[in-house]
């Protein structure tokens, strides 16, 4: 791939390339599983924030979640201040499946950054960070 055709063209084949590896063999879950039990792991949050925080359509969110709660890694509560909503919790279960999976992706993440030195791995992990935190486009 040529250097002028910019940086998302490299990001997205390394995304690929890591899609690629983290197999459910691999991580013990589906990778979406995964990255819905990292982003629960600061806190419970609303089912409907989740969703919106995941980018996932609510329809295939709450197909995640009954996966999810099935294999009790997570559990989801009623809203005590408003009983039509769910609220979402990562289990002891969960966690610890989470940070199984976590392990796993240590090595994936050694795999496909192996041409950069750890300094270099840090580097490109704070500026994927800034990258990140800007406001995403709405949806198309």
């Amino acid at each position: 791939m040529s250097a002028s055709s910019g940086s998302l063209p490299l990001l997205i084949q390394l995304a690929r390339e890591s899609y690629r590896l983290a197999t459910e063999d691999v991580l013990g879950m589906k990778l979406k599983a995964y990255l819905t039990l990292a982003t629960l792991r600061e806190g419970k949050m609303s089912q409907q924030d989740l969703c919106t925080t995941m980018h996932m359509d609510p329809n295939n969110c709450v197909l995640m979640l009954n996966h999810l709660e099935g294999t009790e890694y997570v559990e989801r509560v009623r809203d005590p201040a408003d009983r039509r909503r769910h609220i979402v919790v990562l289990t002891e279960a969960g966690r610890e499946a989470l940070e199984r999976a976590e392990r796993a992706m240590e090595t994936l993440e050694d795999e496909v950054l192996s041409g950069l030195t750890a300094e270099e791995r840090e580097q490109f992990r704070g500026l994927l960070i800034r990258a990140s935190a800007r406001e995403p486009a709405p949806a198309l």
